[in-house]
């Protein structure tokens, strides 16, 4: 391979202007496709095999009109008059009206008043309504009015209107009366960006300042890395002629596409840098640098390509869609950093480490070796290994004790932050109506089965009984039959939340009981409703999680094994990752959460954040593992032993991981800047695991185990040495013009240190 991508480097340098003039081609044509045969992203929400999902479907066959819970943009406005006053009283009367007034006005509204039957007077709607459903708490305090904005799902929202109705909402409040509102149509659907991605550049454009010293190297992996980035999210948004692709598949693509590409590009070019301190031939160093740190970044990114299309085990298309789209994006980068880079290289030539800010102060020892705070830092490792390991693992592992507290759910109202006007309504409606209003479970009851219309309708009365008679059920109501009369809906409303574990257990009760009232009544039934499809997510989700993590690892670790030609590293990899990753998912339980330290308010860790952060932060782990243990590796094979390549692979390779895993926190921690608490949590864990693995667990506890190991670090079954492919990943096979004949230990030094 090393050969095979010197040769590939070396042309790229040399042919640069047929190189980027392809690059920019394709460029133009994928725009271009994008541009004429693109549709609109969509937010379609299925799940096959779920029991809510079998069940909603059930519900269109009976009522074909039923609306997809998905696509509910519904936008419920409570009002609330002071203690110890009403609605019905002259003032907050005539400011309800005054907002009912005012509320048509807003963007996106249909003209047509029968379009929002829900958008009356609490006091008028109340006595006509069931008591089960009254939109009139009974102190006559606080009341609820709804609407609904006139698109086809929550995604065309446009965040304008949603902050055109909060402002609205604001101007019609005061004197003691609220107006507050919540609903799926007060949740913005716009994509993450802005903010977040330019504050992480901008702090990426600092370290890789202070790393190469020079202006123009600095913004070269900038540059490639938003090409690449730009070149995905083109390449998603073309994707859209041929599938459905939801709004939130272009996050992960983009949060993973910016951070790898500037990576990949960084590590390359940093071995340029290395190669001309001993070689006046640019070209023949471009083919040196992508022969072996592009060995490297192969490597890595198929590590990373590995952790994120195996999403598609867990049978979630929304999920399965954006690990494949940030896969196609990581596989730009590689292959931007691998041929554009050097091609960049070839048309910049002598003026890519000019602009220089700083010079480079080179100090070096007795023996003519670079001595380097990474030389600093692999030498206080080696005198106490045994302390480092004990330490790192004690300390990760006292992180990682709050998961026992770990709970999972989907974000709701109820769990938004205090100050937003979404949890405001919801404590209103707590406050009035109980808990169990906002997350109603709907039982779907098929009586096909029943000849007599007025047997099935005692069925469908029956079922509505032996719902109420539940645990935790505030009411049971059988609240519509079909045209036909063959099908009802039971909307059951719990005394809980629906972020409550109370809720949870009521759905299993029904569920545990469908057989039975079925058997009893001659129907079909099923539980759907939005909580019990969140709920059956989060299961998919859990009972995915350990055939996920089989597939990602077990294939990492052949990998692994493919490119250290040992057992040990990779087994060490892999442990000291899953050690990095529990005490991540530790740290954010406790802040986010529990809501220690007081930089979030504590919530429901959203369901996908295990899965997710378990394939991205494998894929960058191993990224990490990769980059600087090949160059350990790189210096053992040219006849260093295990302690001296340890510190010679620090020396060469330290400053640009560190530079590299700081980038990267940055363009994570910058996602927590967001107003979604999704992203937030995200951006933080996905920080705090950088972090952990990148600064603890590669840069102390990888390299103290491998002082322990010693020779033992790179041992590999005889047999197994016969039957794997010789991948070249340290460059062996490849000649530097300037390396001298190695006669002596001190010769073999020198050669592997760059000197």
């Amino acid at each position: 391979m090393a050969r095979l991508l010197y040769r590939l480097g070396a042309t790229a340098y040399r042919r640069w202007p047929l190189f980027i003039a392809g690059w920019l081609l394709f460029a133009v044509v994928l725009g271009s496709v994008a541009a004429a045969f693109s549709k609109p992203m969509s937010d379609e929400f299925t799940i096959p095999g779920i029991p809510s999902e079998a069940a909603a479907d059930l519900q269109q066959e009976l009522f074909p009109e039923a609306g997809d819970a998905f696509d509910d943009a519904t936008v419920t406005v409570v009002v609330a008059a002071p203690e110890g006053h009403t609605l019905e009283e002259k003032p907050y009367a005539d400011a309800v009206a005054d907002l009912i007034a005012a509320i048509p006005s807003l963007p996106q509204m249909s003209d047509a008043p029968e379009d929002n039957p829900g958008l009356v007077d609490p006091n008028v709607a109340a006595a006509n309504a069931p008591p089960a459903f009254s939109p009139l708490s009974e102190d006559g305090r606080i009341g609820t009015l709804s609407f609904e904005w006139d698109v086809d799902s929550p995604s065309d929202i446009e965040p304008g209107t949603i902050e055109a109705a909060e402002e609205l909402f604001a101007e019609h409040s005061g004197d003691g009366f609220v107006v507050e509102a919540n609903g799926p149509g007060m949740q913005s659907m716009s994509p993450p960006g802005g903010a977040a991605e330019l504050i992480g550049i901008g702090i990426a454009l600092v370290v890789l300042l202070l790393t190469f010293g020079s202006a123009i190297a600095a913004g070269m992996p900038i540059i490639t890395a938003i090409f690449g980035v730009a070149l995905g999210m083109t390449g998603i948004t073309a994707m859209t002629a041929i599938t459905d692709i939801g709004t939130s598949t272009p996050m992960l693509a983009t949060m993973i596409g910016l951070a790898v590409g500037i990576d990949y590009t960084l590590f390359i070019l940093a071995r340029y840098r290395s190669e001309l301190h001993h070689t006046d031939d640019r070209q023949h160093a471009a083919g040196i640098a992508v022969g072996t740190a592009g060995s490297a970044v192969v490597f890595a990114g198929l590590t990373v390509l590995i952790a994120l299309s195996a999403l598609a085990v867990v049978r979630i298309p929304f999920l399965t869609a954006m690990g494949l789209a940030a896969a196609a994006t990581v596989l730009i980068a590689v292959l931007v950093a691998l041929t554009l880079l050097p091609a960049i290289l070839g048309m910049l030539k002598s003026w890519t480490f000019r602009g220089r800010i700083r010079e480079e102060k080179i100090r070096r020892d007795e023996h003519g070796l670079v001595i380097n705070n990474g030389v600093r830092w692999g030498r206080l490792v080696g005198r106490a290994p045994i302390a480092f390991v004990a330490v790192i693992v004690i300390g990760l592992g006292a992180l990682a004790i709050p998961i026992g507290q770990m709970y999972l759910a989907f974000p709701t109202d109820s769990t938004a932050p205090t100050d937003t006007t979404r949890r405001q309504a919801s404590d209103l409606i707590a406050e009035a109506f109980g808990p169990g209003r906002e997350g109603p479970l709907l039982v779907v009851v098929d009586g096909r089965g029943i000849a007599d219309d007025g047997e099935r309708q005692a069925a469908f009365e029956e079922v509505a009984t032996w719902a109420a008679d539940q645990d935790d059920v505030a009411d049971a109501t059988l609240v519509a039959t079909n045209e036909a009369g063959t099908g009802a809906m039971v909307q059951v409303t719990p005394e809980s939340g629906p972020d409550d574990p109370a809720t949870l257990d009521l759905l299993e009760a029904l569920r545990d009981g469908q057989s039975d009232i079925e058997e009893a009544t001659g129907t079909t039934t099923g539980v759907t409703g939005l909580t019990a499809i969140t709920t059956d997510v989060s299961d998919r989700l859990t009972s995915a999680l350990p055939i996920y993590l089989t597939v990602v690892v077990g294939l990492a670790f052949i990998l692994l094994v493919l490119v250290f030609r040992s057992i040990l590293v990779p087994l060490t990899a892999t442990l000291g990752f899953l050690l990095s990753v529990l005490a991540t998912l530790g740290a954010t339980v406790a802040v986010f959460q529990e809501g220690a330290l007081g930089i979030f308010e504590g919530q429901p860790i959203v369901s996908f954040m295990p899965i997710f952060l378990i394939g991205m932060v494998f894929g960058l782990a191993m990224d990490y593992q990769v980059f600087l243990v090949t160059r350990m590796r790189e210096a053992h094979v040219h006849g260093l032993s295990t302690r001296e390549a340890v510190v010679d692979g620090f020396r060469n390779s330290a400053r640009v991981v560190v530079a590299a895993a700081t980038i990267m926190i940055a363009v994570f921690a910058g996602f927590m800047l967001e107003d979604d608490a999704v992203v937030k949590s995200m951006g933080f864990a996905l920080a705090a695991s950088i972090l952990f693995d990148a600064f603890i667990v590669r840069m102390a506890l990888i390299p103290a185990v491998l002082y322990l190991l010693g020779e033992k670090a790179w041992w590999l079954p005889a047999w197994l040495d016969r039957v794997l492919p010789n991948v070249d990943v340290e460059g062996t096979s490849l000649e530097r013009d300037s390396i001298p004949v190695i006669r002596t230990d001190h010769d073999k030094e020198l050669v592997a240190s760059g000197v």
